[in-house]
């Protein structure tokens, strides 16, 4: 085997851990393809004879890569969606997979079930603190590995780290892991909402729940707060339940509205402590369109 089909094969090996990077340091899974393939590009121009750990030394490019992205993302940012509060926020790209079947390449993307409520609180830190929260605490990666990439030294590295670590368990708590008891809690919320049973509905959602709406540039976005409130939407949310399928975003229930094979909206729900604590939709046309839905379409 030549050295370049050797080079090729190990990069291959490694590639779905780095693409499990990318996408929870850019949240878009077109971009963190262009950086896994960008990562690609730099091995093939940098001599690696030297390097003891090729896994590690692809994972650190790949979040300086990412870096480097979200940066300029931020310095080129259009204006962003705002909800009914007035805060920004955009929906990341979900991982959709037909429910109860075990796909091995979305295991490893969602392999710490990183759900969208915890990707819609990593797009809220700044680049730095994201790096540093990713590589850490999601992939284990040394503070004295990261701290060069930042150009900052390990403590402080370590300090980015531990503050991003508190805003993520202050806004998204570990979601429940019994697959039958959170697809019973999702069973039960749309029962409820078809059946118009506010009570059944207060009795399965947090009482301070979050639903967001992203309908991308064409629709505003939105966010209501509180069980009272997004139990009062249950109407709205019985009318796409009542033509969806069930689906795992992310690694959790969800729910696929449909109209003549097309998909209307996306629902994913996040639970915790046997609750809905989240609920996301995802409404953008023209990103609907672009999801892969081949394995639920054709289930």
């Amino acid at each position: 085997m030549s050295g370049d089909d050797f080079q090729a094969r190990e990069f291959e090996e490694h590639r779905p851990q780095l693409r499990a990077v990318a996408y929870r340091m850019l949240g878009s899974l077109s971009e963190a393809e262009d950086a896994v393939q960008e990562a690609w590009l730099r091995l093939g121009r940098t001599d690696t004879t030297e390097v003891e750990n090729l896994g590690a030394w692809l994972t650190t490019v790949t979040g300086r890569i990412c870096l480097d992205l979200l940066r300029s993302r931020t310095a080129r940012r259009e204006d962003p969606l705002q909800g009914q509060d007035g805060r920004e926020f955009r929906l990341p790209d979900p991982v959709v997979g037909a429910f109860g079947v075990v796909d091995p390449e979305q295991e490893v993307l969602m392999a710490d079930s990183v759900g969208i409520a915890l990707m819609v609180v990593l797009d809220t830190l700044a680049p730095a603190e994201r790096l540093a929260f990713v590589l850490h605490d999601l992939f284990s990666v040394p503070f004295d590995e990261i701290a060069p990439i930042l150009g900052r030294t390990s403590a402080s590295t370590r300090q980015l780290a531990s503050r991003a670590r508190r805003r993520v368990q202050g806004a998204a708590p570990a979601p429940d892991t019994d697959r039958a008891r959170r697809r019973e809690v999702v069973d039960a919320f749309l029962a409820a909402a078809r059946a118009g049973d506010f009570d059944a509905l207060l009795a399965v959602l947090d009482p301070d729940v979050v639903a967001r709406s992203d309908g991308g540039t064409l629709r505003p976005g939105l966010v209501r707060r509180g069980a009272a409130d997004v139990a009062s939407q249950a109407v709205t949310f019985a009318r796409f339940a009542q033509d969806g399928r069930p689906v795992l975003v992310n690694g959790a229930p969800g729910m696929l509205a449909l109209a003549d094979g097309r998909p209307l909206s996306l629902m994913a729900f996040t639970i915790h402590g046997g609750r809905i604590i989240a609920l996301d939709f995802l409404t953008d046309p023209e990103r609907l369109a672009r999801l892969d839905l081949s394995a639920v379409l054709d289930g």
